[in-house]
């Protein structure tokens, strides 16, 4: 299979990824029902891609989208609009924690499949689940993980032949990039009178 050849469901499954991505840059509300049709059809790509960590984010980041969807409109002071804000070093530091213990976890389990790659398929996948509620909560620093997982992610995905994927997570890198600008330029212009 060339770079340009893919399944038309993974392709569909990338085009819904990239608009629900970049209206979250945008701090749009309906990043969220994007992200459930995304999370839907990448449950399937993934199984059939075999990267079971990645399956298995799915039905948990659809919760997470929903979680998200009520938070942005309903998470801040008194019931209101929820606002960008900063990690503090606790935070921060009991998020490492529990990743590292869910990775190791993830990562024994998937060893026991036929999984194409399970370390890094469970370090990726625990990861993601991290940034997602950091971005349920817009916690700005969920844009600097992303960052972080997507570069890893599309020379994963591009060695298991989800090419349109690989695509998507580059395309994601960017508006990872975009992300940070935005959200940063949100807080300032919160804190400045």
């Amino acid at each position: 299979m060339n770079l340009l050849e893919w399944s038309p469901l993974e392709g569909l499954a990338a085009a819904f990824g990239v608009i629900s991505v970049f209206l979250s840059t945008r701090q749009n509300i309906w990043s969220w029902p994007t992200a459930i049709v995304n999370v839907a059809l990448y449950t399937i790509v993934f199984y059939q891609g075999r990267l079971y960590g990645q399956m298995g984010l799915q039905p948990i980041y659809l919760v997470l989208s929903v979680y998200g969807w009520y938070q942005w409109l309903h998470g801040g002071a008194q019931r209101s609009e929820l606002r960008v804000t900063r990690a503090s070093p606790r935070l921060l530091a009991t998020l490492g924690v529990l990743n590292l213990a869910a990775w190791l976890a993830l990562a024994a389990i998937l060893r026991r499949t036929d999984a194409a790659l399970p370390w890094l398929d469970a370090l990726l996948a625990t990861t993601s689940l991290v940034a997602q509620w950091m971005m349920t909560r817009k916690i700005l620093e969920n844009w600097i993980l992303w960052i972080a997982v997507d570069l890893v992610y599309v020379p994963m995905f591009i060695s298991q032949g989800l090419y349109a994927t690989a695509m998507l997570y580059a395309a994601f890198l960017v508006l990872a990039l975009m992300g940070v600008v935005e959200w940063r330029r949100s807080i300032t212009a919160t804190v400045t009178p």
